[in-house]
Formats: structure tokens, sequence, C-alpha cells
């Protein structure tokens, strides 16, 4: 790595992989437009949770 400090963040990142992946888990079960968009708020909190709880005191 080098000495510069890296400032781009790629936080957002997981946020959209667990809303993705909410949505479709949800639409490989139903159709349903309601479920679909429940599913990605859903897959939108555990992407949080994993960066807040898992990632957040990761060393690189």
């Amino acid at each position: 790595m080098s000495t510069q400090d890296n400032n781009n963040s790629f936080d957002w990142v997981y946020y959209i992989l667990g809303l993705v992946a909410g949505m479709l888990f949800v639409a490989a079960i139903t159709l349903h437009v309601g479920w679909i968009l429940l599913g990605g708020i859903i897959g939108f909190i555990v992407g949080a949770i994993f960066l807040n709880g898992i990632v957040k005191d990761r060393e690189y």
C-alpha cells in the first residue's frame, strides 16, 4: 500500500449488494412488487449491519 491515504470509500457497494440480493431472493420466491421492494429494504439493512458490524474493524 502507498503511504498516501486512500480517500475512496466503497461502502456503497455493500449497500447496493444487499439491496439487489434481497430483491433477487424475494423475486425468486414471488413476483409481487410489494414483496420485492420489502426484500430490497431488508437486504439494504442486512448490508448496513454487515458493513458496520463485521467489516468496520477490519485492517487492510
